[in-house]
């Protein structure tokens, strides 16, 4: 089969590898009708998640339709259509119990590497890395998903790929990250970030009643975007956030905050810019974590800081004093999609939300290191890149 490879740092392929088949009873291999290109992908692409190998298949955002089961999947059958979540889980461990199925117990066969760097491990994760399982990820024609009766969910109606598919990932971590505010009807949320997940993030503060959202990003048509979802935009190379938020909020600043960025954090300083940049480069840290920085020093008292941008390790000059001395609150995780498919799905039926309105290009399979390089570069206004096997 085709299938997108990680063929060394800013290198990706389509090449031909062998095609999944059932190892364990409870797999199911999936023919991937859809499939996409997510930010995090991006840490992997740039060479900031260790562990990744030569010819591994990239990707944990897909769907499609179940072409064989494993004979202990009771729940699904051959030509179920499904969206697969990124993480895998068990069903049966104390955090699956937990609802927690980022950090399942079990689906990780690495777990030991991932002690090494982590203290426990999570979940395995489809396409990322040998330290989170060394799976097969879905930017491909077909995908072997473990634990297949615990993690897809049927789509049963008519809704076409674009409307479902980001339930695999990245409209679930969004709603997660505004779930982490515990936000009550009324209050400000910032965001940083009008990616994908940003967007989602802040449709989802509004679903669950926030009174302003406030989105910070430096890129006009990512500003426009967050925008029409209902934000009010600020563009951090041109005003100052930690002031603008202070001004927007009569001093105070934000009920909460959410990290929507992650590790490669763009700063507007060229020297701030430079000394995390350079230390990056060096690997004497993993993160440029300018984006958290902000929202721990922008958050008012007593509030939430929610992060759902990817970190891969250890990071510099965290203000910790601020974090401490001011009662706020950290909340953060790898989003336990399990979770939340039903309710949002349910969202989607109802048209409280249309996902795809953060799609802007659509690649066959084929083209995927075009659509990398374009995702990655913000080349053509690209918000979010889909490819078709």
């Amino acid at each position: 089969m085709k299938a997108t490879c990680w063929m060394g740092r800013n290198k990706v392929e389509v090449l031909d590898v062998p095609d999944p088949r059932l190892l364990n009873a409870r797999d199911a291999v999936v023919r991937i009708t859809s499939t996409a290109i997510c930010g995090s992908d991006l840490h992997l692409v740039d060479g900031y998640i260790p562990t990744v190998k030569k010819g591994d298949v990239l990707g944990h955002e897909f769907m499609g339709e179940v072409v064989e089961v494993g004979p202990e999947v009771r729940n699904l059958r051959v030509g179920d259509r499904v969206v697969v979540p990124f993480p895998i889980a068990c069903g049966n461990c104390f955090a699956c119990e937990e609802g927690l199925y980022s950090i399942c117990e079990n689906s990780n066969p690495n777990a030991g590497l991932a002690e090494k760097f982590m203290g426990h491990s999570p979940a395995g994760i489809f396409g990322y890395s040998h330290m989170l399982g060394g799976f097969a990820g879905g930017q491909a024609e077909y995908a072997r998903v473990p634990f297949a009766d615990v993690g897809p969910i049927k789509i049963e109606d008519d809704l076409p790929d674009d409307k479902v598919l980001f339930l695999s990932d990245i409209l679930p971590t969004g709603y997660m990250g505004a779930e982490m505010c515990d936000i009550r009807p009324g209050q400000t949320v910032a965001v940083w970030g009008a990616g994908p997940v940003g967007l989602f993030a802040v449709t989802s503060a509004h679903l669950l009643g926030a009174g302003k959202v406030i989105c910070i990003d430096r890129f006009p048509y990512r500003l426009r975007k967050a925008e029409q979802a209902g934000a009010h935009p600020l563009n951090y190379e041109e005003v100052d956030v930690l002031e603008a938020l202070r001004d927007l909020t009569g001093g105070r600043g934000p009920d909460a905050c959410i990290d929507a960025v992650g590790m490669e954090a763009h700063h507007p300083t060229p020297a701030m810019y430079a000394y995390d940049r350079a230390k990056q480069a060096a690997r004497m840290e993993t993160e440029r974590p300018y984006a958290l920085r902000e929202a721990i020093l922008a958050c008012r008292n007593g509030g939430v800081v929610s992060v759902i941008g990817v970190y891969g390790g250890l990071l510099d000059k965290f203000p910790m004093g601020s974090l401490m001395n001011r009662s706020l609150t950290i909340r953060t995780g790898q989003c336990h999609v399990q979770r939340y498919l039903r309710p949002l799905l349910d969202r989607i039926r109802a048209g409280e939300i249309d996902p795809s309105f953060v799609i802007s290009h659509r690649l066959p399979l084929s083209e995927a290191p075009r659509g990398f390089e374009m995702f990655k570069h913000k080349q053509d206004e690209c918000t979010k890149v889909v490819l078709t096997p």
